[in-house]
């Protein structure tokens, strides 16, 4: 799973989004894509068909080539849940910059929402005043276990003396 309990005190929690493709794969795609678009222009080599097709098939390669990049940018979103005594506090942080969501322990809720939300199993944490979405990267199965975790550890918090 894309997250990870640290043993350390204070717990902290990290996730980072699932990431498939790595660098040297994407190179490799974008190389195939542009060779296979190429083959129906030997065809036409010498032709002024040529240039009528050419622009198409390398808007298409610069099409994918920006969407894997948005895809590489969206993927370097963190969450960093940090749980003391008495306070959580929830990071994010990414390309648009850092986000801080802080709340008293005693208070924090845990909610799954499995439909109604942007996303299937929608988890959120709400206390001190609002609620935010924690995992937004993750899949349902995962925000599901991910729900059961932080009542548990939350629950540990509020009995530790």
């Amino acid at each position: 799973m894309p997250y990870r309990w640290t043993a350390e005190t204070p717990e902290r929690l990290n996730l980072w989004p699932h990431r498939s493709l790595p660098r040297q794969g994407f190179v490799v795609f974008i190389a195939i894509t542009a060779g296979l678009l190429a083959v129906p222009l030997l065809a036409v080599l010498g032709s002024p068909i040529l240039w009528a097709l050419l622009p198409f098939l390398l808007g298409a390669v610069a099409a994918i080539w920006l969407a894997l990049e948005k895809s590489y940018r969206d993927g370097e979103i963190t969450e960093v849940l940090t749980l003391t005594r008495d306070l959580v506090t929830l990071t994010r942080s990414g390309p648009k910059g850092q986000q801080t969501w802080q709340a008293n322990p005693h208070w924090v809720q845990v909610s799954i929402y499995h439909t109604g939300g942007p996303v299937p199993e929608y988890l959120t944490l709400r206390g001190n005043g609002r609620e935010v979405e924690i995992g937004a990267f993750l899949t349902p199965e995962e925000r599901k276990a991910l729900e059961g975790e932080l009542r548990q550890r939350l629950a540990a918090l509020r009995r530790a003396p």
